[in-house]
């Protein structure tokens, strides 16, 4: 069993609300969601690196999500 800490009142109301939206409303969230993500990530890209500019933070996130490990030296 998945540990979930949302309150079972919540998750009801939750999946009655997901099974009335139609299929474009939930890829429409989806993509939201997804987007939301994106944006914490290059937050913390800049958090972390202040001085970089926005295509590097850009570069950075692409890294992060299709390359997790370290850019070999020959690449940086």
């Amino acid at each position: 069993m998945p540990f979930t800490d949302t309150n079972p009142v919540a998750k009801k109301r939750q999946m009655q609300i997901e099974a009335a939206m139609t299929g474009e409303e939930r890829l429409r969230e989806a993509f939201d969601m997804s987007e939301f993500a994106r944006e914490l990530a290059k937050a913390r890209i800049r958090r972390d690196n202040p001085s970089w500019d926005e295509s590097q933070v850009a570069r950075e996130a692409l890294r992060l999500a299709f390359l997790p490990a370290p850019l070999p030296s020959g690449l940086r």
